[in-house]
């Protein structure tokens, strides 16, 4: 009988290792905006090699919410890895951020883990955060440059 609860028990290790991750949520508070004009829109992606702008990612999360109220952003079904997401407050919602001289934001902008910016946007890098199973949430706060 001991042999038996040993194999079983041995079997359950196995199946629970192999048992895949399950995808979550990511609710994103955003505060600071300026004002309620536009909209706040959102992307978060795995791909350092575009980022900021991860639109250029199919499989990137991406949502659009109104600038008014209380400002939050939820991605849903969101597999456990490593994410870096990036803010834009479209206050003329023309999909695009505007910019003054051609270089600097006239909109809000943000990033996770509150990553800085400087004379460009952050790297990958300094923005990338872990997102396990289950629900993670964060606060976002939003820049002006102008």
């Amino acid at each position: 009988m001991r042999l038996s609860v040993l194999a079983l028990a041995g079997s359950t290790a196995v199946l629970a290792a192999a048992t895949p991750a399950q995808a979550g949520d990511v609710v994103i508070t955003v505060t600071d905006l300026r004002s309620t004009k536009g909209v706040v829109r959102a992307c978060m992606t795995t791909r350092a090699d575009i980022f900021p702008k991860c639109i250029k990612d199919p499989s990137a999360h991406r949502a659009v919410v109104s600038a008014s109220g209380k400002v939050e952003i939820r991605f849903s079904g969101v597999k456990p890895g490593n994410y870096a997401i990036a803010l834009l407050h479209d206050e003329n919602d023309n999909g695009k951020a505007d910019r003054a001289m051609g270089m600097m934001p006239k909109e809000g902008y943000g990033f996770s883990r509150d990553a800085p910016v400087k004379m460009a946007p952050p790297k990958f890098s300094d923005a990338v955060m872990a997102i396990g199973e289950g629900t993670a949430r964060l606060t976002i706060k939003m820049r002006y440059f102008l």
